[in-house]
């Protein structure tokens, strides 16, 4: 069963509660709370508040957008205690987090090594709490090619490490179809959007190819979201109508 929602970073200029009323609005089921503007890292308050907020509108949290990168010794990086601590505040079931700051191409075996052992130890402090641990596809990170996606899952071999999926920008429908069936077991949630080359694009107008991308989601039979990100002109108008575009073919592979 695919739930629909937005990544609320899509919307880095609106406050939690605009975003709440404005999924609510668009008839989504969730939202996925981004930890650099909208629920701060370590900030409980914050994430109680956007927490009740979220939930006495009858939407979902299906993930907490971290930005945690796994062996990165960088001040800018967030303590993964932290991460931790607020996703907890917010009943979310999932934080998402970046493979490392490497791309796979550059990346050597002691770095991959880091990577892997980091990405143990942040999947079984999650585990005590029940919440699982899903790396999001990205350039400059071991997440960065369909296969290094896979290998770094299976090099890490914990349970509690899923996988979000989207279709890379530099690879053709087939190529994307393939990363997603071979992903498919580790699925956790999907970013959903439409881009022509470097251009954000209406959503429906990429309606036929989502639909290919979704039947084998529900093929498989896998629970996860579709959240909606990268809006053409980041315009609320674009979303709303992106929301209809994604909860209508959805439907069609129902």
């Amino acid at each position: 069963m695919i739930s629909t929602g937005l990544v609320s970073v899509s919307f880095r200029q609106l406050s939690p509660k605009e975003i709440v009323d404005l999924v609510a609005e668009a008839g989504l089921d969730g939202i996925e709370w981004g930890g650099d503007v909208h629920v701060p890292h370590g900030d409980v308050k914050k994430a109680r508040e956007v927490y009740n907020m979220t939930k006495d509108s009858g939407l979902s949290i299906p993930s907490y957008g971290s930005y945690y990168r796994t062996a990165w010794d960088d001040p800018s990086n967030p303590s993964f205690d932290a991460v931790l601590e607020t996703a907890v505040e917010l009943k979310t079931p999932c934080i998402r987090v970046w493979a490392g700051n490497i791309g796979s191409a550059k990346a050597d075996e002691a770095w991959w090594e880091k990577v892997v052992e980091d990405s143990r130890r942040i999947a079984t402090m999650a585990e005590k709490v029940d919440i699982v641990v899903a790396f999001e596809y990205h350039a400059n990170t071991l997440t960065d090619t369909n296969d290094s996606a896979l290998e770094l899952i299976k090099r890490i071999d914990h349970s509690n490490i899923k996988s979000y999926w989207q279709p890379p920008l530099d690879q053709d429908i087939p190529e994307r179809i393939r990363g997603l069936t071979q992903i498919l077991p580790y699925l956790a949630h999907i970013h959903s959007y439409h881009w022509d080359d470097r251009e954000r694009l209406p959503l429906r107008e990429g309606l036929d190819e989502w639909k290919e991308y979704f039947a084998i989601v529900e093929e498989a039979n896998k629970e996860c979201f579709a959240m909606i990100e990268f809006v053409k002109d980041d315009t609320i108008e674009q979303f709303l109508e992106d929301a209809k575009a994604l909860k209508e073919v959805i439907a069609m592979v129902k």
